[in-house]
Parts: C-alpha cells; structure tokens; sequence
C-alpha cells in the first residue's frame, strides 16, 4: 500500500461517518468517534507494517494504541484483514472479524458483530463480504459464505449460507425475506 492510497482509504473512512473531509473533521472523529479512531490505526498499522525502516519505529507504537483501543472499544478487527474504502463502524463493542475475512467497499458494521471462521463441514473456511453490505446488530457470519453486493443482515441474524445480491436476510438461520437490499443503510458513498 503506497502513502496516496492510505490517504485515500481514511479519507474514505471520514468520508462515511462527515459526508465531508477537512484537517478540522479529522481531529474531530478521532478524538470523538472510536469507530473511526479504531479504523485509522487499522489502517495506519497496515501502511506502516510494509515497510522496514517504518515497521521497526513507528509501527510498535501504533500497534500497541490499536491493542489498547481493541480492549477499550470491544472492536477485534486485526490491522491485516482486506478491507475496501469507506468502512463504517456504527457503534462499537463486541465486533469480531476473522484477519483472512474480506470486507468490501463502503461497509457498515454495528455492535456485537462477528466475521469468522468454520473449521468442519461443506462451509469449511472464511466468509467474503461483498461491497455495501449493511450487517445489524448481533449478526454472526461463519465459514465459507458470500454475502453479495448490497445485501442487508439482520440484527442477530446467522448466516451460514450464501446471501443473493440485494437479499435482506433476517432469523436464525438466516433467510431471504425481501430485495431491497442495503437501500438506505450505506449513506455518504460520493467520496
């Protein structure tokens, strides 16, 4: 990841959660938005371990603020999970995400969230998100699944199957209960 294309990705980030980015707003969300804090220094460990010189000095101490906030926050979304441009944390606590999980772009995840693995059956494996995917509260996604573009899930809902482009999921397990999809959920996508 090349320095534009971090810039890129945590102005994408601010983007989400502003409708606008400025020095100003920045140090505004990340005093006063943990999901954005979090997401920065996710972010910001990912840029800094690639490169030597940077992983042997500043990246120590911005791994140890990332632990620091993981425990604060309840937010475990390791720094080399594949995530796309403008993810969203709606509120934190209790999020889990798998590191070999992958996130699309303009994602929305709320509290009590969890991304991870199965290790036995046909669904061996690790789910993939797809791009503007809103997941409610307490959902729980395992194993080899694909939860396609603009598809919603449910609060509490577990999905442990494939989700159809713009399906609105809901139960446990999770079923299809309609097509519109993540319509008015993923907001602030014009960056």
């Amino acid at each position: 990841m090349r320095l534009n294309e971090w810039r890129f990705l945590v102005n994408s980030d601010l983007y989400r959660y502003a409708g606008k980015t400025s020095l100003l707003i920045f140090l505004e969300h990340i005093v006063l938005t943990p999901g954005f804090k979090y997401t920065f220094l996710m972010r910001t460990c990912a840029y800094l371990d690639q490169y030597r010189i940077l992983r042997y000095s500043l990246f120590p101490l911005v791994l140890i603020l990332l632990w620091h906030y993981k425990y604060k926050f309840g937010i475990d979304i390791p720094y080399k999970t594949k995530i796309g441009s403008g993810f969203y944390i709606g509120h934190f606590g209790g999020i889990v995400v798998h590191q070999e999980a992958v996130i699309g772009r303009n994602c929305n995840i709320s509290q009590g969230v969890t991304i991870g693995v199965s290790n036995r059956g046909d669904r061996k494996g690790i789910p993939f998100i797809g791009h503007s995917v809103f997941i409610g509260p307490g959902a729980k996604i395992f194993g080899r699944v694909v939860v396609c573009d603009n598809a919603a899930i449910g609060a509490n809902s577990v999905v442990t199957s494939d989700v159809p482009e713009r399906a609105v999921v809901v139960g446990n397990p999770a079923r299809v209960i309609s097509h519109t999809g993540s319509d008015g959920y993923i907001n602030e996508i014009d960056y």
